[in-house]
């Protein structure tokens, strides 16, 4: 999954906040619980402290008994790449973006993997769909394709 691929490029500057050791991987459970948890936010500098908040808004919140760690995090990162590629950005401006807005580098060609093996999903997703009389799930999933496609 996209998620796994994602890095937080001040991993370190958290890492240091946090006072032990932390993996760079964003959705790693152990860097989930930590954002999760009362770190003084304060103490980093602006631009990270805003890249840092809106992570944890636009990822992290949700009323599962097992937040962080229920897979809604994961869940919610990959439909936002997908919602920004079906905007019109292609695989390069989609990492920039997610580094721009959240700190996370990603490289370019690990979302056009991506993004190619959700279209493979949605495809599937749309015969079996048709095989079981759902057309308007096969329009629906074909109209994803279509946007991811372009």
């Amino acid at each position: 999954m996209i998620a796994d691929r994602a890095r937080f490029r001040h991993a370190k500057k958290l890492e240091r906040l946090a006072g032990f050791r932390l993996p760079e991987q964003a959705f790693s459970g152990t860097m989930l619980e930590t954002l999760s948890s009362r770190l003084d936010y304060d103490a980093l500098d602006f631009a990270v402290r805003e890249q840092i908040l809106a992570f944890f808004n636009d990822f992290l919140r949700c009323e599962c008994k097992d937040s962080p760690l229920c897979g809604c995090p994961e869940k919610k990162f990959a439909k936002k790449v997908i919602e920004l590629r079906e905007n019109g950005l292609d695989h390069r401006q989609i990492a920039a973006f997610m580094l721009d807005e959240y700190g996370i580098e990603m490289f370019p060609a690990d979302v056009l993997s991506f993004l190619e093996e959700s279209v493979h999903v949605l495809e599937a997703i749309s015969d079996v769909s048709r095989l079981q009389g759902r057309c308007d799930l096969a329009k629906k999933t074909d109209e994803h394709i279509r946007l991811i496609e372009r």
